[in-house]
């Protein structure tokens, strides 16, 4: 489901405008709308069971926006031409695939039933070795400073700067050796401080979170760097944007960090959830791409900058989420049997009884 509603709302209008005018540099817009996307498909059972209970309420009954059913509608009248047997099977496809996972009916299901469930024990196992792993850096570091509820921390464990938080207080841990560099402590300290602004933190724990739900879906983790590469480009645009920092320093101190994690760092690479200064390219399966850190960069020496973000926000999310509220309605599977699948059954039923009797009546006739 998840998968269909991002495909479905990311090829419409919304999202093509802020990219296709001028407004591809709104890294912190472009965020936004994704996680406003993120809570509604997280929340579709939930709109989906609120949709049925209006319709059973009696609050416009009449109003049909399911997908299945005006297919089912444009076929009985001679939309297109097809067996109706055949229509009806297709047309029951999920609802069937779904009974047989239940029921753990059939080979398939019980492929899809174990497929899942060790993706899920994968998933929760990575989850706590990356949380204790996590743990252990925190453990290893020392005091140094804090802000409030900021605690920040230096270790000899890591090379990369990096924030998370704990149930009430957020930690931002500089490695040691940034002491000797004032420049590049203050981009990392100012970088960490505005991630933890941004609320970013709280995302990536719920992302990480939930990530064992998904280890075997595609759009998820597809979802989940396209996230943290906005991510980045808004924290840097942010930073740069107080003008504290140059852009010479900013883009120096991320060159700097990037020579030094050339080597191996195990322990931090899997340990999460954390936002970090820097983070490794992935491997693509669809052939090289290009570095995010040369992204980074070339967004920092823009100097272009997007007015009224907030009111970009509202006139683009409004059509967007109503676009989301639909087809996520649309694709639910219905809830009653309407009029027009009352038909198809009926014509289907015909259809067998004619069959029926045309090969009762050969039998005969040959006989």
């Amino acid at each position: 489901m998840s998968q269909a509603v991002l495909n479905a709302v990311s090829s419409i209008g919304p999202l093509h405008l802020i990219t296709d005018r001028g407004l591809k540099h709104t890294f912190g817009t472009q965020l936004k709308l994704l996680n406003l996307l993120f809570v509604v498909i997280a929340g579709a059972p939930f709109i989906a069971a609120g949709y049925r209970a209006m319709q059973g309420s009696g609050i416009d009954p009449g109003l049909n926006v399911n997908l299945s059913d005006a297919v089912v509608a444009y076929y009985l009248k001679g939309g297109f031409q097809m067996d109706s047997s055949q229509f009806e099977s297709l047309i029951l496809t999920r609802d069937n695939f779904m009974l047989s996972v239940l029921n753990a009916d059939g080979l398939v299901a019980q492929l899809f039933i174990a497929l899942f469930f060790t993706g899920l024990l994968i998933g929760f196992t990575r989850l706590g070795l990356a949380v204790r792993s996590l743990s252990n850096i925190l453990g290893a570091n020392y005091a140094w400073r804090h802000i409030g509820r900021i605690k920040i921390r230096l270790s000899d464990r890591t090379l990369v700067p990096f924030s998370t938080r704990g149930i009430r207080n957020y930690y931002v841990v500089i490695p040691s050796h940034m002491l000797g560099d004032a420049a590049e402590l203050k981009v990392a300290i100012a970088h960490e401080l505005q991630h933890i602004r941004q609320g970013d933190l709280e995302w990536e724990i719920a992302l990480e979170a939930i990530k064992p739900l998904f280890l075997l879906n595609p759009a998820y983790h597809i979802w989940k760097r396209e996230v943290e590469h906005l991510r980045e480009l808004s924290c840097d645009r942010h930073v740069l944007l107080r003008g504290r920092i140059d852009v010479r320093s900013y883009c120096e101190t991320l060159l700097s960090v990037s020579q030094k994690t050339l080597r191996d760092d195990r322990d931090f690479v899997l340990a999460v959830p954390k936002v970090s200064l820097l983070t490794a390219d992935r491997v693509s399966l669809f052939g090289p791409k290009q570095s995010f850190l040369r992204d980074r960069i070339v967004s920092a020496l823009d100097p272009r900058r997007t007015r009224f973000q907030s009111l970009v926000f509202l006139v683009i999310s409004a059509p967007l989420l109503a676009a989301a509220l639909f087809i996520t309605v649309a694709i639910q599977s219905p809830g009653d049997w309407s009029h027009d699948r009352l038909m198809l059954s009926t014509v289907v039923n015909l259809d067998r009884l004619d069959e029926i009797n045309r090969i009762s009546t050969f039998g005969g006739l040959r006989q």
